[in-house]
């Protein structure tokens, strides 16, 4: 596994923690994401007879901030589920951008990061 001069080297305790996280975080969101549709496909059910203007934009408010909150959960375990494909593949902890050392302090911070600090801070610039 890649380091940044002047860190230590990855020890496989340290790997495997970070795996083991990805893992529980994965697990954790596609249980979000399951109860979160199950709770949408229950009230797409209720035809909104009856319902004023401000019921039904309540309605509507609630149902596309559920339908957000699912994007950015499968999203999230997308992002994680690519972090232990990396880790498998040896690529972990390489910058897709300029395929340096994205640090080793960064992906304990943020262990789905693809890039290094300086490419992402550029990448955010665009």
């Amino acid at each position: 596994m890649p380091v940044r001069e002047g860190e230590d080297r990855w020890t496989d305790a340290e790997l495997a923690e970070v795996r083991s996280a990805l893992q529980d975080q994965i697990a954790q969101l596609t249980a979000e994401v399951a109860a979160a549709a199950s709770q949408i496909a229950d009230n797409d059910g209720t035809d909104g007879a009856g319902d004023d203007q401000a019921d039904v934009g309540a309605n509507t408010y609630a149902r596309e901030h559920e339908l957000s909150m699912t994007y950015n959960a499968r999203d999230l375990i997308a992002q994680n589920e690519r972090a232990v494909q990396r880790m498998d593949a040896g690529t972990y902890g390489i910058c897709e951008s300029c395929a340096k050392p994205i640090g080793k302090a960064r992906l304990q911070a943020f262990p789905r990061a693809t890039m290094c600090v300086t490419c992402k801070q550029r990448e955010e610039r665009r």
